[in-house]
């Protein structure tokens, strides 16, 4: 068996280059993704499974894929979730793109679209392609443009209020229904002589998974589909000054950390939560399993989730939630690209879909029938349910938008975190970004 290679690169200055203008849009002639792989060379791989306990997946699917066609080989780009943007944009700016690459949804994927960067899958993942089918609808959707499909979801992601069911009980908390009950019940679990709710907010993009999911409870959906786009939007519906004040209200009221959780960082608050010194910590599906371990102080039985409530009279969509499917794309350029599509093929096997949910690497896969009771925790398997059932789905806010007004957001998030900004100056300064974007 050859060796799988591994690499993991420094970011370097060039990371500073946007992806827009990276790449060009120019033409290249499509592959036959149907027609037969030929199996040899090498394939190069971006991830964002950097780490433990995710990186070993790539690497040892890479060496499984080797032993049945000994005449490929692998190169391993594994990225985390806060150096993968960087390592994209350096890569794409020095045209070293590999031919499979990471991608989130919304205007970041559109980028790689747009750009001639990301192969048209429809060949072989429609939904009405034998691939494609194992697939839910609704997450090879979120990768479409114009009726054509660009990327293999790979995994589920979507927010959610952990908790810990032994604390709310000490403290007589029930699990709340409305924003305004979250609010008033932070005081009886600070009672209890325990963080209210953990949270760091050294990354940024924290307190942006709070604003968003705010945004869709006080934002009607067509409203917020405007305001992601810069030629339609005006930022200027009263729901954008609700959420930031009500997700001051949170930092204020329900952490211990206050104007101070700039400095802190997400993982210390997933800590906190770990060790039983937080009753509740806002965390998404992939770190559920990274909460509750052997080695943990909260227990399965004592972690529950709940979405973050909605206020009571929202304008918005009290039934939607922020998450949305994260996913591999083809480099359009690649001479490989056939290879590099039954290459997902076997990542995305159902047995191999099963792997990725269970322990260790606990990823929601959107293959049909991958995550149950029998390859995923409780919590992992109640999150997907809530996600299937949400009437909306809003993406990140750092990535449904383009970068100017997303790198606005992350300023403001921080100035509201601080204090050292009004939440009518956090907007004036979104605004004032997304009309340059225009």
């Amino acid at each position: 068996m050859k060796n799988v290679r591994l690499r993991v690169c420094a970011v370097t200055a060039a990371a500073l280059v946007s992806l827009t203008a990276c790449g060009g849009g120019a033409e290249v002639e499509a592959a036959d993704l149907t027609a037969p792989p030929e199996y040899e060379g090498t394939l190069s791989i971006l991830t964002k499974f950097g780490g433990e306990p995710l990186s070993p997946y790539f690497e040892d699917l890479a060496a499984e894929y080797t032993a049945l066609h000994p005449d490929v080989d692998f190169e391993i780009i594994q990225e985390t979730d806060q150096s993968i943007k960087d390592k994209t944009k350096t890569l794409v700016a020095s045209s070293a793109l590999p031919d499979i690459y990471f991608s989130w949804t919304g205007d970041y994927a559109d980028k790689f679209i747009e750009g001639g960067l990301a192969a048209d899958l429809s060949a072989v993942l429609a939904p009405d392609s034998e691939w494609g089918g194992t697939f839910g609808a609704a997450s090879l959707d979120a990768f479409a443009q114009d009726g054509k499909y660009y990327a293999v979801p790979l995994y589920n992601n979507g927010k959610f209020m952990g908790y810990n069911k032994a604390l709310f009980d000490k403290a007589g908390v029930a699990v709340p229904t409305t924003f305004e009950e979250l609010i008033a019940a932070c005081p009886k679990l600070e009672a209890q002589g325990v963080e209210p709710l953990a949270f760091g907010n050294k990354d940024g993009w924290p307190g942006l998974h709070f604003l968003q999911q705010l945004f869709a409870y006080n934002v009607p959906q067509d409203v917020l589909e405007k305001d992601f786009v810069p030629a339609t939007a005006t930022w200027d519906h009263p729901g954008y000054a609700k959420s930031l004040e009500e997700f001051q209200a949170v930092v204020q009221d329900c952490t211990t950390t206050g104007s101070d959780s700039n400095g802190v960082l997400y993982s210390t608050a997933q800590q906190a939560q770990s060790a039983g010194q937080a009753a509740m910590y806002f965390q998404e599906i992939l770190e559920f399993d990274s909460v509750v371990t052997e080695s943990s102080k909260i227990t399965a039985d004592n972690f529950g989730i709940f979405a973050l409530p909605a206020p009571e009279g929202a304008e918005g969509d009290p039934a939607a939630l922020e998450g949305s499917p994260e996913g591999m794309m083809v480099n359009a350029r690649s001479p490989r690209q056939a290879l590099a599509v039954d290459f997902l093929k076997f990542v995305t096997t159902k047995a191999n879909a099963e792997k990725l949910a269970g322990a260790p690497f606990s990823q929601p896969s959107t293959v049909v029938g991958a995550v149950s009771g029998s390859t995923a925790s409780p919590a992992v398997v109640e999150g997907v349910e809530k996600l299937n059932e949400a009437s909306y789905l809003l993406g990140w806010l750092d990535a449904v938008t383009v970068p100017d007004v997303a790198d606005a957001w992350l300023a403001g998030g921080e100035a509201l975190v601080s204090g050292s900004e009004t939440p009518e100056e956090v907007l004036s300064s979104v605004r004032a970004a997304s009309d340059s974007a225009k």
